[in-house]
Formats: structure tokens, C-alpha cells, sequence
């Protein structure tokens, strides 16, 4: 390394370490403290019966059936969403690439959902698919109560997520297709080869880094899904999240110290995932030579 790209990247530093403090002060200080509570016994109803219990909650949360349930019910509808939204969001991002007329509209009218308040979506689609009030059941001829029923209620809230956010997830992979040298696609269409081969051994590959950045951005938040599920059942009919559990002790229970355990288990949880995707995929997320 010369001492002009020395001295460039010493400048880099400095330039972006005021953001960094920022950040370090605003996410740092609020995990720390959260991992301190959870290592007491910390309800606000009984202040004064607060104590040091070291790893009690965690043996506490770890050990309870709710917080294993609501973890597989959090999977179901992360996999679930996430899965689907992945496949219909590269459909969408082909069409808004390939569109040759009405580009604009399209581009529009495509990620109209995704401009709507999360909780907004969550109630329209409730009232949507309400027995008595709702469309759904009169367009299916159908006499469903959905949101009453564990695996119905799940339809509705994977359906909601998706219609919410497959959008985002094509905007990030129309982003991907972008940048794919379109010289390379011609010369494979000029060896012979066809549609399915080009975007089986150009584009998909070209792509992994792109398919990285949505899937790890779409899982983590899946993985957080909070609004969504209160807005619909608030965890009624075995669909409780583990933000749901996080947040029925900590703000409903007011226990701090019970849900500061919960809130730290689903830090780990997303830190677990993002690990994973990356080891996963083994995309580069440097540059080669480190910088």
C-alpha cells in the first residue's frame, strides 16, 4: 500500500468516525444496559424486591414452552414470507427490467404496497379477510373465520407480508439485474444459449450478491415481525412471536428484567442469522485486498 492510499484511508477513518461514535453511543448503550437487566430480577410492580440472579431469566425464558412456540410460530412466518417473496420479487424485478413500454407505471404501481404504513397494510388486510365485513369470504364463496384458526390466521399474516414487502425485496434485486454487463448476455445469446441457460449460469450467479443483501434484510426483519401479528391477533390462536413474548412481559408484565432476557435472546437470534447468511452464501462483502 502506497502513502497516498495510506494517508486516503486514514482520511476515510476520520471522516466516518463521528458516525460511528454516533452509532456505537445510540445501538451500544441501550444493548448493554439491556443485557445488564436481564442479569436481574427487575419487575416494576416489586422495585423493591430487585436483585442480582446472574443467568436465572435466560434458564427462565429457555425453559418455558411459550418461548420455543413462539419461536417455531416466528420460523413458520419467516421462512414462509421470505420464501415466496423471493420468487415473486425476482418475477417483478424482470418484468420492471424487460418492460420496454410503461416502465414508469409499472415501476409505480408495483411498489404502491410497499409505500403503505406497516400497520396501515396489517389493518386493511384484517378487515379484508373478516368473516362479516370482509370481501375475501364473499369472493370465495367461502364462510372462513380466519383469523380464528392457527393455520388460516398464519395464511393471513404471511399473505399480508408478502403483498407488504415483496415489492422491496424486487426493487433491491431489479437493482441486482442492473448491473449484470448486458454485453455478456449477448455474447451467451450468440453462442447459442438459451433463456434458461443464460439466467441459470450468468444472471443467478452475477446475482448472489445481490440475493444476499435482500434475503438477509427481508429474514432479519421476518425474524422481528411485531405490528403485523398484533395488529391481526395480538398472538391469539397459537400465533404468538417471540416480539410478541418480548413485548407482553416487558411492557404488559413490566417485568424489565424477564424481558430484557427475551429482548436479548432475539439480538442473538438476528445475529445468529446474519452469520449464517453470510458463511451460507460466502459472498464477498469487501473488496479483494481488504479494502
Amino acid at each position: 500500500m502506497t502513502g497516498r492510499s495510506r494517508a486516503e484511508r486514514r482520511l476515510g477513518w476520520l471522516l466516518c468516525a463521528p458516525a460511528v461514535l454516533a452509532m456505537l453511543l445510540v445501538t451500544g448503550y441501550p444493548i448493554l444496559n439491556a443485557f445488564w437487566l436481564s442479569l436481574h430480577r427487575f419487575d416494576l410492580r416489586f422495585p423493591e424486591q430487585s436483585q442480582f440472579v446472574g443467568l436465572a431469566n435466560y434458564a427462565s425464558v429457555l425453559g418455558s414452552e411459550v418461548w420455543w412456540r413462539a419461536l417455531s410460530n416466528t420460523l413458520i412466518i419467516t421462512l414462509g414470507s421470505v420464501g415466496l417473496e423471493l420468487v415473486l420479487g425476482f418475477a417483478l424485478a424482470l418484468l420492471m427490467f424487460k418492460a420496454t413500454m410503461g416502465r414508469r407505471t409499472i415501476r409505480t404501481v408495483i411498489l404502491i404496497p410497499y409505500a403503505m404504513i406497516t400497520v396501515v397494510a396489517a389493518l386493511a388486510w384484517k378487515f379484508a379477510f373478516d368473516p362479516t365485513t370482509g370481501f375475501v369470504n364473499a369472493l370465495l364463496n367461502l364462510d372462513q373465520a380466519w383469523l380464528s384458526e392457527r393455520w388460516s390466521a398464519f395464511f393471513v399474516i404471511i399473505f399480508s407480508e408478502i403483498w407488504k414487502t415483496t415489492p422491496f425485496m424486487a426493487l433491491l434485486l431489479l437493482a441486482g439485474l442492473t448491473l449484470i454487463p448486458q454485453d455478456l448476455l449477448k455474447a451467451a445469446r450468440v453462442d447459442g444459449a438459451t433463456a434458461r441457460q443464460r439466467f441459470v449460469k450468468i444472471t443467478l450467479p452475477l446475482m448472489k450478491p445481490t440475493i444476499l443483501v435482500a434475503l438477509l434484510f427481508r429474514t432479519l426483519d421476518a425474524f422481528r415481525i411485531f405490528d403485523t401479528v398484533y395488529i391481526q391477533t395480538r398472538g391469539a390462536a397459537d400465533t404468538e412471536t417471540v416480539s410478541i413474548v418480548g413485548y407482553n412481559v416487558l411492557i404488559a408484565r413490566l417485568n424489565l428484567g424477564l424481558g430484557s432476557a427475551v429482548s436479548v435472546l432475539i439480538f442473538l437470534g438476528v445475529l445468529l442469522i446474519a452469520l449464517l447468511f453470510i458463511k451460507g452464501f460466502s459472498a464477498p462483502l469487501t473488496r479483494s485486498g481488504g479494502q
